[in-house]
């Protein structure tokens, strides 16, 4: 078993994603989709929960690997006593059957490889049937079925539930391997050809970031990271999930392992910022009109999470099969947090459609009613208390970040008002709710005493979020208050030069026992209000640090702990790479971002 998180790579189509590890072990796999059950569940569990390797005989990790530049096709190399092989990774943009295609190539010498491919579907439960049929490998168990065939033949056999196959490739040589999934009710689906699937990836991949408008320093990365984001894209409906796995643990050994196989209103406005600053407005506009569809109905049914489509039933269970990454169990399926209120997730999905607007977004005639119905919700809903942003397990509470998401969601309406005159709505009371909510949070919500804001109401507890102060606009970034806060949060939030969401050690706060590392999102919206409130050098060094945790090919996890050096949580983490992408366009976006609009305010 691969010993880190950040030994996987990514490749996917848009639909679905896979990991791959150092060792050329395709580890983890969900087919059809996103949130479908794995058929390689290896990376929570051992061999026997589904794998597939392609390496050399006898070899270890990997000598080099790399994406070939601006795309998501993986080049992963041995050197070997026999000579260097190359083994080449994609998923292609589908038509209807996902393909995982691996072409292994021989650069130098004569070098004996070997396939061991052990398909489990739902999550390593279930062995599935083999066959030959018309040329290929046939996997089948209920409505699964995966077809696994080479090109050139090579020969394979069965032996301890899996399929293997070894050849030996010299230089110049290439042996296409393609697995495809389909429904094992339908025939056999049209077959692919693996090397101009290989051609066409890489010329699709680069005319579309060839589309990226940022130039300014790090843009290697950033456009690695607006690569992972497509890739975290679900193409037919536009929703974008949190990340590619479920249960990988935010601290190793412990039971913080949650499913963020989907999609989450708190990442909306940050979402929509980076695509647009970047120059995706496609792509920023399939986010938006996803949202809209998703969030349509009673506004006091909205959810801070949807499925990939907008399903709304996200049923949390427990995989006992799976002993978890690194022993951390329980592995999830699901997520409870779906049921919770938070009321931030308002003020992000008003904040959203107001960025879509101001940005010229095509406008939908039913989007206005739909921020009138969110805005008559929550003029009588604010002053509940509520699971607040991070989705604590430990009650309800008056957490200041969600009033000051109140007090975005009332202003983004004034706004729109002030600005465009055709719109009805009531303006009078949004402006009334939002000195209101203003006035509260700095009467309840300030610690005059620690000149900090707090966690919640009447708390000494601090929260990373309350760094999103000064970039909604609930104060200027010189106010005291503002500069105050960034500095409480940087001394009793740090780790190890980083940031963690809040004190988990605080009695109550969270229900969770254990730990987590340090909150990479939060650690990039530290480097933001630095810049902001003046301090710029310190953020473009904090900048620099974070960008050095990504690994060999440019992926971040939820999280980092020092401690260890190791990346922990899901991964990769679209919210991650939002933010170091909009970090670099605060920091960077002038010196080489043409017509750059970034944040939420």
């Amino acid at each position: 078993m691969n010993a880190r998180i950040e030994d996987y790579a990514l490749i996917g189509d848009e639909q679905t994603t896979a990991l791959v590890g150092k060792d050329g072990s395709i580890d983890w796999l969900c087919l059809p989709r996103f949130d479908s059950g794995a058929c390689f569940a290896r990376l929570l569990g051992d061999e026997d929960h589904g794998y597939w390797r392609i390496a050399p005989k006898g070899a270890d990790t990997c000598t080099r690997r790399a994406y070939r530049p601006d795309t998501l096709v993986l080049d992963t190399e041995w050197e070997t006593a026999e000579g260097t092989v190359r083994v080449t990774d994609l998923m292609p943009q589908r038509d209807r059957a996902p393909d995982v295609v691996r072409i292994v190539e021989g650069v130098s010498g004569r070098v004996t490889v070997r396939s061991t491919l052990r398909l489990r579907f739902d999550y390593g439960s279930v062995v599935p049937w083999m066959r030959r049929s018309d040329g290929h490998r046939v996997a089948v168990a209920g409505p699964d079925s995966a077809w696994l065939r080479t090109e050139p033949h090579v020969d394979m056999w069965g032996q301890d539930f899996g399929t293997h196959a070894e050849f030996a490739v010299a230089e110049g040589e290439r042996i296409a391997f393609v697995l495809t999934w389909h429904p094992s009710h339908e025939p056999r689906p049209a077959l692919v050809d693996p090397y101009q699937a290989l051609s066409t990836s890489v010329r699709d991949w680069r005319r579309w970031t060839s589309r990226c408008r940022y130039e300014g320093p790090y843009r290697d990365t950033v456009v690695r990271s607006l690569v992972t984001l497509k890739a975290l894209t679900y193409a037919p409906t536009g929703g974008i999930v949190a990340a590619a796995t479920t249960s990988l643990p935010e601290e190793l050994g412990g039971v913080r392992n949650w499913d963020y196989r989907y999609c989450w209103l708190r990442d909306s406005t940050l979402t929509l910022g980076a695509l647009l600053s970047a120059g995706y407005h496609k792509e920023a506009e399939a986010w938006r009109d996803w949202l809209l569809r998703a969030v349509a109905g009673d506004p006091a049914d909205l959810q801070i999470m949807y499925g990939l489509a907008g399903e709304r039933r996200l049923p949390e269970w427990e995989l006992p099969w799976l002993p978890g990454f690194a022993g951390s169990a329980p592995v999830r399926v699901g997520n409870g947090a779906v049921d919770q209120l938070q009321l931030d997730v308002y003020g992000e999905v008003m904040d959203s459609l107001s960025l879509a607007r101001s940005a010229g977004l095509p406008t939908k005639p039913h989007m206005w009613a739909l921020q009138c119905a969110l805005m008559r919700f929550l003029q009588s809903a604010w002053h509940q208390p509520d699971e607040g942003l991070w989705e604590v397990r430990g009650g309800r509470r008056q957490f200041v970040h969600s009033k000051v998401m109140a007090w975005v969601a009332a202003d983004r309406a004034v706004r729109t008002l002030e600005q465009r005159h055709e719109l009805k709505g009531d303006l009078a009371g949004w402006r009334a709710m939002r000195d209101e909510v203003h006035r509260e949070v700095c009467e309840k919500g300030y610690d005059p005493g620690r000149r900090t804001f707090t966690q919640y109401y009447g708390s000494r507890e601090l929260d990373a979020s309350l760094l999103l102060i000064p970039r909604v606009g609930f104060l200027p970034p010189d106010d005291p208050r503002v500069i105050g806060t960034v500095d409480a949060i940087r001394a009793d939030l740090g780790h190890g030069g980083f940031v963690r969401r809040y004190d988990t050690d605080a009695v109550g706060v969270d229900g969770m026992p254990g730990g987590e590392g340090a909150f990479l999102a939060c650690s990039f919206w530290l480097a933001d209000a630095l810049h902001m409130t003046g301090r710029t050098d310190e953020a473009r060094e904090l900048f620099g640090r974070l960008v050095s945790l990504t690994n060999d090919v440019g992926l971040l996890a939820e999280e980092y702990d020092p401690g260890l050096g190791r990346q922990v949580g899901n991964y990769p983490q679209a919210f991650s790479h939002i933010a170091l992408v909009n970090t670099a366009l605060t920091l960077f976006g002038g010196e080489g971002t043409a017509g750059a609009g970034h944040g939420a305010g």
